[in-house]
């Protein structure tokens, strides 16, 4: 078992759940957010059920699938590149892959690095501070628009990781062929329209209609 954790098709397969997993925390997390655009009251009780005490056990292997997600992520693009020759590095691959499975790397770290502004300046809060009405306090920060903005492009950057990640996570752990494939890129696409357009009509609201 050690074996196969720590050879390259383990990594992926650990890769590929953990993805899997955190794609059904942003189904909650968007529906959850939508509640933003129903109603102060619907926003707040959907805060309320998050926080639950059966949530909040959730809440560490939340984190714990967020980390093992990144640090394979990391080991895998590694030693990809290590592995890849210069010349076959540099030649262009736009005929045979699309731009978002070249560059998933990238886009995860656009989506981390905001991962880390949001809990800084949204789940600390939620967690840590004294906050009565959850609704008042989140549609201030969106009105921002630079935060609004950086919000949008980041559920943009995400929609883009989901367009390759999805499928793939179903190929590496043996669940794909020429018909599901296709099948399998049609739910990453709707997963990926889905996110992007969902998490960026909250801040645009805001931004648009808030004042």
């Amino acid at each position: 078992m050690s074996n196969f954790l720590t050879s390259s098709i383990g990594k992926k397969v650990i890769m590929s759940l953990s993805g899997l997993f955190l794609i059904l925390f942003l189904c909650v997390h968007l529906t959850v957010n939508l509640l933003l655009l129903v109603s102060p009251e619907a926003f707040n009780a959907g805060c309320d059920f998050m926080a639950l005490p059966f949530i909040k056990v959730i809440e560490p292997v939340l984190a714990l699938g967020f980390i093992v997600h990144i640090i394979w992520a990391s080991i895998l693009t590694i030693q990809n590149q290590k592995a890849r020759p210069a010349k076959y590095a540099k030649r262009n691959q736009s005929q045979n892959c699309t731009w978002p499975s070249r560059n998933m790397y990238i886009l995860g770290a656009l989506v981390l690095a905001f991962l880390a502004l949001h809990i800084a300046t949204v789940w600390f809060n939620f967690k840590f501070g004294n906050i009565t009405d959850h609704y008042e306090f989140v549609s201030t920060i969106l009105m921002q628009p630079v935060y609004g903005i950086i919000y949008i492009i980041a559920a943009i950057m995400l929609g883009l990781h989901i367009t390759h990640g999805f499928w793939s996570a179903f190929q590496t752990i043996g669940f794909s062929n020429d018909i599901w494939r296709k099948r399998l890129e049609c739910v990453a696409y709707f997963f990926a329209f889905l996110f992007a357009v969902g998490f960026s009509i909250i801040p645009l609201y805001f931004m648009v209609f808030g004042n």
